[in-house]
């Protein structure tokens, strides 16, 4: 695609990278096919291929408008596209100049402005998150149903074995999940203990998708640098990699490196970071290779032995993490029910589900729809955020996959 960037743009870093982004798009097409929010809406701008294009106007010196901004707020950042487009186009990446770049000059409403600051003031703050959701359940009797639905039940976390082992790793704890889903760190704790591994927690915090993708780029980076700071210690002292239970917060750690490049003072250690980060699945796959007596006999059978797995558009689009998790699960005794579709976003995209809640609510029946459509008896996820979506509207519990796995571990102890 020929670029005309104003030269005032291209002359910094973000201009040169989304200039040469757009340079390997060929205007094909096959994005559109596996784009949610363009098979829901039909419109060539709620696209990968339009939103290029309006990209594309605006860094050449186009005057942006509010629809352009709707179109680029519409897009779930699932990244689907990238997995289908033939010429290794960074759509994400550019999305994210693009936002950048809309957001200093095409002013928001009060109303907009007010949500985005309430989210990013309460969701990536553990305390204040915990806080609220706390109320949420004092007050869920009173609730309507739907809104009810959309408020967790309290869960209790399983015991988190004390460390033991020389192989050390370190876990992201986030700022949602320790609220929501407690149990998932420790699960994962669980069954890397059973493996000789010794899983550590750390005073750290949100991993800063939710400020990055918010286009508060000043956010995201203190958040960024807080994490590096808490996990360092431990980095030093040799831990051989830095473990994530949600992928979406993995996408990001991934990114560390590349998003604090020009930092003097923390690119080498967002670097480093970067480096070390893998995800669970990643982790027990590499560690079961040879280990067949960890997970024995399978699930105990109140638990449910026939399963749908939720591929999150973080694990397979975003950290091209696919077909790693079900293997897990069959091999732990799991009858994995096929879910048509599995490429395609649930609807919950971070902040998604409460910023686009029309096109959210559509995209999670959708899913939901595919997921029970073989009468699993649970549903397994690989991210926290889809994990409280697909909840919501679900018949049956949603679990995270590595809860799955641990029962089955613990079933053959």
């Amino acid at each position: 695609m020929q670029t005309r960037l104003s030269a005032t743009f291209l002359d910094t870093a973000d201009g040169q990278e989304a200039d040469a982004i757009l340079r390997k798009c060929v205007h094909c097409g096959f994005c559109t096919a596996t784009c949610p929010t363009y098979q829901l809406l039909g419109d060539e701008l709620d696209g990968p291929r339009g939103r290029i294009y309006l990209i594309k106007e605006m860094l050449e010196g186009s005057r942006p408008s509010r629809s352009t901004q709707q179109h680029l707020d519409r897009c779930l950042t699932c990244r689907a596209c990238e997995t289908t487009c033939p010429s290794g186009v960074s759509y994400g990446r550019l999305l994210d100049i693009g936002r950048h770049h809309l957001e200093r000059v095409v002013p928001r409403t009060m109303k907009e402005r007010l949500l985005r600051r309430t989210l990013l003031a309460i969701i990536p703050r553990r305390e204040r998150f915990a806080a609220f959701l706390a109320l949420g359940r004092m007050l869920r009797p009173l609730m309507p149903a739907a809104l009810r639905r959309s408020v967790p039940a309290g869960q209790q976390a399983g015991p988190w074995p004390a460390p033991r082992h020389d192989r050390r790793m370190v876990v992201l704890t986030g700022c949602v999940q320790p609220a929501t889903a407690p149990d998932i760190n420790a699960a994962a704790a669980r069954v890397l203990d059973r493996l000789g591994i010794s899983l550590l927690s750390m005073d750290d915090g949100c991993c800063g998708a939710l400020a990055h993708h918010l286009s508060a780029q000043d956010a995201a980076r203190a958040r960024m640098k807080h994490n590096i700071d808490v996990w360092w210690p431990q980095i030093e002292q040799g831990v051989e990699a830095l473990v994530v239970t949600a992928s979406g917060c993995g996408a990001m750690i991934r990114e560390y490196g590349e998003l604090l490049r020009d930092d003097p003072a923390y690119a080498r250690k967002a670097a480093r970071v970067s480096e070390l980060f893998r995800d669970i699945s990643q982790v027990v796959a590499q560690e079961l290779t040879g280990a067949g007596a960890l997970l024995g006999p399978g699930p105990p059978r109140e638990g449910g032995r026939r399963v749908a797995f939720h591929s999150p558009c973080t694990l397979q689009h975003g950290l091209k993490l696919r077909g790693i998790v079900e293997p897990l699960l069959e091999r732990a005794g799991y009858t994995l029910t096929r879910v048509a579709d599995g490429h395609l976003c649930c609807g919950s995209a971070g902040t998604y589900s409460l910023l686009q809640p029309q096109i959210s609510r559509q995209l999670k029946e959708n899913k939901l729809a595919a997921l029970q459509a073989e009468a699993p008896d649970l549903i397994a996820t690989a991210n926290i955020g889809c994990l409280m979506h697909l909840a919501s509207g679900a018949d049956r519990p949603v679990r995270h996959w590595i809860e799955l796995l641990a029962a089955a571990t613990a079933s053959s102890s």
